[in-house]
């Protein structure tokens, strides 16, 4: 796309990889500039930004919170930064640095919206393997660590560092002295169809300007076609895949929700409880916290007329795992850890399912189930 400005953002908690990414960049590749916000300063009501190249310091200034938010001050003065070095014609690659606990997915899409200017080549998470397990353990709110975005940010470290692992289709390694087999075994599996790349190696330059599809990466996100990490066991690392096509009887599953999020460092997926037939169900958790949230409708559920509305990658996914009688409804969940319990895992999801008599009650008996989720889906 002739006339557009090529963008790289790089990402990530790893404060000391994701410099190292750019420092490789800045160098790598001529003319490139880095972009970054620091959202430290939003307490003081502003954010402050810095243009860099491999030389130094080219620019500071800062913006005003939008909303007492610093992630919208971000965005808002972001595209202008971007449009005016396109408009320079001087830069090669503009490289956007994020902040911290900044997630590399709203970015993205942000600047992919401007389309006609700029154009998203690569989103790159910097990853030190030896910090992995004790980031995705860390079940500590963002505001305690002093990464929040804002006054109303409720995230935890664990689960926005897993967000960010496995939005990006790149992992620029850094670092790492003391990382071992077990967590490269993990980062492999936690994110098994990423490119690898050394930061002090020759592949990072190419792969800043390789090219990046959005909506592709968004709907690699999304609960309902998520294309999610396959059984494995390596290095004492193991992921278990459960797949099952009866609903989750929901005081059951309820009652079992904390021995479930801590029995991996990490676990996501769909489910389908018994009381809401028609709701997917999304299932996220890391660092001993479970984020539950409704994803919509089963598309079994849907009339036939509404399937034209639905996107093609959604209808596909459905295609590849559809049942007879339940159509897409159906349990797929996948932990991911050292020292996975496999067997103890299988009991006690298997145990959480209907029994056979409260499986041929038929759905209309299903819906009068106690409704044991209202609290987490805020009902």
């Amino acid at each position: 796309m002739a006339g557009t400005l090529p963008v790289a953002i790089v990402g990530g908690l790893h404060s000391d990889a994701r410099a190292a990414a750019v420092a490789k960049l800045l160098t790598a590749v001529d003319g490139s500039v880095a972009l970054r916000h620091d959202l430290s300063t939003a307490v003081q009501g502003t954010v402050r930004r810095s243009v860099r190249d491999a030389t130094g310091v080219l620019s500071q200034g800062e913006a005003p919170l939008v909303n007492d938010c610093a992630c919208c001050a971000l965005r808002e003065d972001l595209v202008p930064e971007l449009e005016r070095l396109a408009d320079g014609g001087l830069t090669r690659l503009a490289i956007v640095e994020l902040w911290d606990s900044v997630e590399p997915k709203a970015m993205a899409e942000v600047v992919a919206a401007h389309g006609d200017r700029l154009r998203v080549t690569s989103v790159i998470t910097a990853v030190d393997p030896s910090l992995l397990l004790p980031y995705l353990a860390n079940g500590d709110d963002l505001m305690d660590a002093g990464l929040a975005a804002a006054p109303t940010d409720r995230r935890t470290v664990a689960d926005t560092w897993a967000r960010q692992l496995e939005y990006a289709p790149v992992l620029a390694l850094a670092g790492g002295d003391d990382a071992d087999e077990e967590d490269r075994a993990l980062l492999a599996q936690l994110h098994p169809t990423a490119r690898q790349v050394a930061v002090d190696g020759d592949e990072l330059a190419a792969v800043a300007l390789a090219g990046f599809d959005v909506e592709a990466a968004a709907a690699a996100q999304h609960p309902a076609c998520a294309l999610l990490p396959q059984e494995a066991d390596e290095c004492g690392v193991g992921t278990y895949v459960w797949h099952r096509r009866r609903p989750f009887h929901p005081e059951r599953l309820y009652a079992a929700l904390e021995d479930l999020t801590c029995a991996a460092a990490r676990s996501r997926g769909r489910f389908w409880l018994a009381d809401r037939p028609d709701t997917l169900l999304s299932w996220d958790a890391a660092g001993g916290a479970l984020c539950v949230e409704s994803a919509g409708p089963w598309l079994a559920s849907l009339p036939d007329a509404a399937w034209e509305m639905v996107p093609p990658v959604r209808r596909a996914a459905a295609a590849l795992d559809w049942h007879p009688e339940h159509g897409d409804c159906c349990q797929h969940l996948v932990f991911t850890s050292p020292g996975l319990d496999r067997e103890g895992l299988s009991e006690l999801l298997d145990s959480c399912l209907l029994t056979d008599a409260e499986y041929v009650a038929g759905p209309e008996a299903w819906k009068r189930l106690p409704p044991a989720f209202d609290s987490l889906l805020e009902v």
